[in-house]
């Protein structure tokens, strides 16, 4: 290896000289000689560009910019742009616009625009979007983001204030948490550096199915600098986890089910000595026949991934009598559809700290679930509860794909084992082959229907991809099947459904938990029906949505909070208003097309369901609020936050909140099935206002009013005649009484039953409604979707600027899945573990998003709010793919609707027409 060399280059203006090895990259200096964290990894391969800085003026990505290049230049990273402790207009503009969620690739998307306004200072919107092409964002829909940019370049006005009855609750504000973010403060787990760390790699499988034989690990454990090698001989306790089955092995210990199990972990003194430690291992196997496909699973004599068999759940679904419902229809159609397998593509890939502090085991992880984490490890290393804590750090993007374990066990052995924190972080690779994917899925749908419109019967037999372990597949796919026929009442109803074991990555939780596949099927046979029926997709839809009164497919009555309708109506009015509809260029060709939704709020199915939330009141008028809830990105510390200050009368920046410690904070459960405004909102609610009345009982002897007749606004608790207290002197004269000012409440929502039961199976549900525009190349194949209208029911809009962030991230997402996503494998070997071959949507393929928030409020939810993050990017695919259908008569039943598949429907459309 060549000696290293000494570089002198400026990095926010300070003078630095380092010895650089010659393989070292930019990144590599600055976050791990420099500790300038700001400037994250994200793939480490120019995919992604979250590790943008400024290189004498012009953006780079420093991963892979060699360090010897910067010898005498002047580098600026995210840490330098904020000065004297103001922010640039450029992150100013991020924070007021909302163009900030998880966090995680905002400093390379504000450095790649701050090099543009350097040299640009009032680009045009084309500009800017050429210039943020190769940057990648998985949760905003890139719109607020080139919203902000505008904004900074004088392009754009700043967005003013809503008028909304309540005072916080409401109202368009940022995020507690987009100051950090923007300045890259913000640390993720990656981000941690603790003195004297070990470093942590995986040894994987070679084969996607296999006995072990034998694993040699004494080459590896002599190497120099070896810490710690271990197999599952060295799993003190339980040697599975999982969430629905404890079924997945912490290092594998009798076969491989796919190529993402692990085998062995090592911890060494740098990356690269642990690198070379695992291939230093040797693994004997005994390969066995490969289950590639759920079909296959299911055939007769299929091999088995698990000895008890291949059906990991079979789900059944039955009300009415089919038969006498398909007998009265007038009109049957019949299809097989395909959705395929899809990765989250978060931007910040899994990484994970364990280390050990007083005899205990503390793990900092980017998680969804903390405190079902901290059970996962105690009981892997046989250790009480209380002997684990978890630490939420932030969390670089989810969407689901965060709630399995992935290295938090790993480090929390190695720690144990060593005694020195570990630090393992997976590469983009690494992260793409081992976390569950969204369920590949066939559906066979039959629908009927009379020549009014009215549907009459559905059956429905669906087959899920699960892959190798259970991860939350029993759970997806009840969703899949319980929602399988679209936001509809349908009378006469029969379902099959299964989740299939393969030796594919497994399949758990996915953005829309199983619903997008299951409403690409239901809305296109819509408007096959309506095609058939001679009636228009929006009156097919009107005459039979879900309303008031109306019975789901499960046999749940609607009581309340049902804005299916009104959701509808606003995209009709929105249409009709669009000026899109003139003729494209030659050779293409344009059409709109339409779908619903609908997705249950909350876990639902009579599993246990609730939160709890301590808040504690200080002399200077802040609040504290503590929960256990996991903010991956969706706004959860903000919606608390806004609860609070709500309760209190007071400004949202006097609320403190701090989430996912397992050490001082209440369980929140996890952060799944859009369920933390609601649930935790509510439980914050409850304490705040156990407090209000705790703070009401002192006030009201001061100023000789009743209780229940004061008010709380402005930092003031004052009574009917207008006399008051501050805030801050009614707290000190509560606690001088000797009065708790610490609240703490769990919330369980309202009751809810299994699937088969009577009763409710979801206590809530949001709707929407969207319609999108696409433009069809006849000549190339490529589709873009021009525009969307996106319509939710949403319950209260807690934050208006934040909703519609989660909508357009959600539809963006959604037009992923119909046009691009598919994370294709065969025989168990996936084809696109890159982000250079697994595309994503690029700021690019953004369209025009018109976002319409429908407010039914529920009874039960926090000021009448529901939950947001999923059903946003469920109607999204099948709406494109219907205004497809509309633009050149090609109907689509596979997706994602790639060029090949519209060139092959072109030409089938042709010989029908010809014959």
């Amino acid at each position: 290896m060549s000696e290293q060399r000494r570089v002198r280059f400026w990095v926010n203006d300070q003078l630095h000289e380092l010895d650089v090895s010659p393989r070292a990259m930019l990144l590599d200096v600055l976050r791990n000689q420099l500790l300038l964290t700001g400037t994250k990894k994200g793939c480490g391969h120019n995919a992604c560009g979250s590790c943008t800085v400024i290189v004498d003026g012009e953006a780079v990505r420093s991963c892979v910019y060699p360090a010897r290049r910067a010898d005498g230049k002047r580098v600026q990273t995210i840490e330098g742009v904020a000065t004297d402790g103001q922010l640039h207009p450029l992150q100013q503009a991020f924070v007021d616009r909302g163009a900030v969620q998880c966090g995680f690739c905002t400093p390379g998307m504000i450095m790649t625009a701050k090099a543009l306004l350097d040299r640009n200072p009032h680009p045009t919107r084309e500009e800017v979007i050429d210039a943020l092409a190769r940057n990648l964002c998985r949760c905003t829909g890139y719109a607020k983001i080139i919203e902000a940019v505008e904004v900074a370049a004088g392009r754009r006005e700043p967005q003013g204030e809503l008028e909304v009855p309540l005072r916080v609750v409401g109202r368009r504000m940022p995020r507690l948490d987009a100051w950090d973010k923007v300045t890259g403060e913000a640390t993720f787990a990656a981000d941690l550096y603790f003195d004297n760390t070990l470093y942590a790699k995986v040894l994987r499988s070679e084969y996607p199915h296999a006995r072990i034989l034998r694993v040699d690990t004494g080459r590896a454990r002599a190497l120099r600098g070896v810490a710690a090698v271990l197999t599952a001989d060295d799993v003190p306790g339980v040697k599975n986890h999982g969430l629905a089955r404890t079924d997945w092995p912490v290092l594998a210990y009798d076969k491989v089910r796919y190529l993402g199990d692990a085998i062995a972990v090592v911890a060494a003194e740098s990356e690269e000595i642990a690198e070379e430690a695992v291939k230093l291992i040797d693994v004997t196997y005994e390969p066995f026949p490969i289950v590639s496909s759920a079909e296959q699973a299911l055939a007769p004599h299929a091999p088995l991934v698990h000895e008890e068999g291949n059906i990991l759940e079979h789900i059944q679904l039955a009300r009415g009598d089919v038969e006498e419902g398909f007998a009265e229809s007038d009109v049957i159609v019949e299809n097989e559809y395909r959705t395929p397998r899809g990765d989250h593509v978060f931007m910040e890939p899994e990484a994970a700290v364990g280390l050990i502090d007083d005899g205990r085991v503390v793990v900092y992880v980017g998680s969804q679930i903390p405190f079902s984490d901290r059970e996962q490890i105690a009981d892997s290393l046989d250790l009480p509860l209380d002997q684990v804590r978890v630490i939420q750090t932030k969390v670089g993007g989810a969407f689901g794909g965060k709630e399995d374990i992935a290295g938090q066990i790993h480090v929390a052995l190695l720690a144990k084992a060593t005694g020195r924190p570990v630090k393992l972080v997976y590469t983009r690779e690494e992260s793409l082959l081992v976390h569950p994917k969204r369920h590949e899925c066939v559906i066979k749908l039959r629908t009927g229907a009379k020549k009014n419109g009215r549907l009459t019967a559905a059956e429905a037999l669906i087959l899920g991809d699960s892959g190798a372990y259970a991860s939350l597949g029993p759970y997806v796919m009840t969703r899949t099947a319980t929602h399988s026929l679209g936001p509809y009442e349908v009378p006469n109803v029969k379902v099959d459904c299964y989740a299939m074991y393969t030796n594919n990555p497994p399949a758990g939780a996915y953005r829309g938990f199983g619903v997008p596949q299951a409403h690409f099927a239901a809305e296109t046979q819509m408007d096959i029906l309506a095609e058939k029926l001679g009636i228009s997709p929006l009156d097919l839809r009107r005459k039979n949505a879900l309303r008031i009164g109306a019975v789901t497919t499960t046999g749940q009555e609607l009581r309340e909070s049902v804005g299916l309708l009104e959701t509808i109506e606003r995209v009709a009015q929105a249409m009709e208003a669009q000026e899109g509809f003139a003729s494209p260029t030659a050779g293409k060709c344009r059409g709109w097309g339409v779908a619903c939704a609908y997705k249950n709020v909350g876990l639902g199915g009579g599993v246990p369901d609730s939160a709890g939330v301590e808040v504690e009141l200080f002399e200077d008028g802040h609040a504290q609020v503590r929960a256990g809830a996991a903010e991956v990105g969706q706004g959860i510390v903000l919606v608390l936050a806004e609860i609070v200050a709500e309760e209190l009368g007071v400004q949202y920046d006097k609320i403190d909140v701090l989430v996912g410690d397992t050490d001082l904070t209440p369980d929140g459960g996890a952060t799944t099935a859009s369920r933390q405004s609601y649930i935790s909102g509510n439980a914050a609610r409850l304490a705040v206002r156990s407090l209000r009345g705790t703070l009401a009982c002192v006030v009201a002897e001061e100023l000789d009013a009743a209780p229940d007749r004061l008010a709380f606004r402005e930092g003031q608790i004052e009574g009917p005649d207008g006399k008051g207290m501050s805030l801050e002197d009614a707290i000190r004269l509560a606690r001088a009484e000797g009065r708790s000012l610490v609240a703490s409440e769990v919330y369980t929502p309202p009751k809810t039953v299994p699937l088969g039961e009577e009763g409710d199976m979801h206590f809530a549900y949001g709707y929407a409604t969207q319609a999108t525009e696409v433009e069809v190349d006849i000549t190339s194949g490529q589709v873009k979707v021009l525009r969307v209208i996106a319509a939710h029911d949403v319950g209260r809009a807690l934050n208006p600027q934040a909703v519609e962030g989660q909508l357009e991230g959600g539809v963006l997402m959604g037009l992923g899945f119909a046009l691009m996503e598919d994370f294709t494998m065969e025989e168990g070997r996936p084809q696109k573990a890159t982000l250079t071959k697994y595309k994503i949507p690029t700021v690019k393929e953004m369209p025009e998003i018109i976002p319409i928030l429908v407010e039914h409020f529920t009874e039960e939810g926090p000021y009448g709010a529901k939950g947001v993050g999923e059903v946003t990017s469920i109607p999204t695919a099948p709406a494109i793919t219907n205004a497809i259908y509309n633009a050149i008569g090609v109907r689509l039943f596979s997706l994602p609707a790639t060029p090949e598949r519209i060139l092959t429907g072109l030409k089938e459309t042709e010989r029908r027409e010809v014959v």
